[in-house]
């Protein structure tokens, strides 16, 4: 099992710091909507890894790393991938804080 967070592009990036463990850098994503007054602005998070800056746009899930290396703890997954990859597991506790516990469905494959 392993644990991830949904970015909502947002208003979530306490939960999503405390997660990780640190401050996590954003980038200006979006301001269309903002600047016409019709939404918020949207970043993208960068998280600093040994293989190099990743970047999580708004609808990215970060995942803690289930057997964490160093190099990579916490990494994004696109929504599309994490959908078909990994299922919800009922454990209380994470759906009121916005984190999911999900299995992979496909793991040792």
């Amino acid at each position: 099992m392993i644990e991830a967070i949904q970015w909502n592009g947002n208003s979530n990036r306490e939960e999503i710091c405390a997660f990780v463990g640190k401050n996590l850098k954003t980038e200006e994503y979006s301001t269309a909507a903002y600047e016409v007054g019709q939404g918020p602005p949207y970043f993208s998070l960068t998280i600093e890894t040994k293989e190099g800056v990743m970047k999580a746009f708004p609808g990215d899930w970060i995942i803690k790393e289930p057997f964490p290396t160093g190099d990579r703890d916490f990494y994004p997954c696109k929504p599309d991938i994490f959908e078909s990859t990994y299922e919800a597991v009922e454990e209380e506790g994470y759906v009121a804080e916005g984190r999911v516990v999900i299995s992979a469905e496909d793991i040792g494959e």
